[in-house]
């Protein structure tokens, strides 16, 4: 198992399909505390994204570019590319902040390959970007519920075992976040504004990045693109 730029575009392509098909359980999730466009913005978002990852290809296999004295492609170089077409097409809240964690991320990961501290490094920049960004803590119902769990199980297993474990205690803890926001009152961005009436509502943000999370952890198991 090899985390390096091919595994990226595949996380980022995964992540694509995800939030496509579950639009709208996030459109309605957003609708009961929020606007209710986080489905379609991120769908739009990383459509943009998968295009320019298409059109990237498209022009390295044209120009013949992709030979053996072809500059390495580095897992940074996808989540940059990532960063800043979410936050060149996605509205909201989303798109600054998703954008400012996959910058953050890309940071730290301009290297061919990543392991599991590259894999602990990447996901506290992303929750540094998204805490800098959004203003918001833990316990808040925000996004930032399903990233610290995630960030906090990827550290504990990374100490035992491989990236694919350092992964996926990742997304499971994310997913546990996630739904762990049901019964919080919001007391950041729009949801903050309905109160006591926010409770008994999961947080979009928080179920997205569970989803992306996930996503990840399904690019590890799918052939090189």
């Amino acid at each position: 198992m090899t985390l390096d730029a091919d595994w990226a575009e595949r996380w980022i392509r995964r992540t694509a399909d995800a939030v496509a098909d579950r639009r709208d359980e996030l459109t309605e999730l957003d609708r009961e505390i929020g606007d209710g466009d986080h489905g379609e913005n991120l769908v739009r978002g990383f459509r943009a994204v998968v295009a320019k990852l298409d059109a990237r290809r498209a022009e390295v296999d044209g120009s013949g570019a992709g030979g053996p004295e072809a500059p390495p492609r580095l897992v940074g170089d996808v989540l940059k590319l990532t960063a800043t077409t979410l936050m060149s097409t996605v509205g909201g809240a989303s798109g600054p902040l998703y954008g400012t964690a996959f910058l953050r991320a890309a940071k730290v990961t301009g290297h061919e390959t990543i392991d599991t501290r590259g894999i602990v490094a990447m996901l506290e920049s992303a929750l540094d970007g998204i805490t800098a960004r959004g203003k918001a803590e833990p316990g808040e119902k925000t996004m930032v519920d399903a990233w610290t769990p995630a960030v906090e199980a990827a550290e504990r297993a990374a100490g035992e075992g491989d990236e694919a474990d350092a992964l996926r205690a990742a997304a499971a803890a994310a997913d546990a976040g996630s739904t762990a926001t049901i019964p919080l009152v919001a007391t950041k961005g729009r949801a903050s504004y309905l109160g006591e009436r926010s409770a008994g509502h999961e947080d979009p943000g928080a179920r997205s990045t569970a989803l992306l999370l996930a996503a990840a952890v399904d690019a590890l198991g799918e052939e090189p693109a």
